[in-house]
């Protein structure tokens, strides 16, 4: 593996696991803004786990633009996906 993701084994998988999860949100960001045919299979699912890892988040901040409010309610899960992800990674390796 790279070396971003040296360490132990348990401190690397967290570390997949939450760049995996902020992937996913924004690349859901990204085929919403350049609006992205939904009934693709693949648009769909990026959209559902999408919508599932960000669900505590959905309306949090009530934005009248679609595109703002898809940015920020799926950004903000994404951000703190990385940053919480790779806080937790690097305890684990420092244990």
């Amino acid at each position: 593996m790279s070396r971003r993701y040296g360490g132990s084994p348990a401190g690397t998988v967290v570390s997949l696991i939450a760049d995996i999860a902020a992937l996913i949100l924004i690349l859901w960001i990204v085929l919403y803004l350049f609006d992205a045919n939904s009934a693709n299979t693949t648009v769909s699912w990026v959209h559902d786990a999408a919508d599932w890892l960000s669900g505590w988040s959905h309306n949090l901040f009530t934005i009248h633009s679609a595109d703002w409010r898809t940015v920020v309610n799926y950004g903000l899960p994404a951000l703190l996906y990385l940053f919480i992800g790779h806080a937790v990674a690097t305890g684990v390796n420092r244990a």
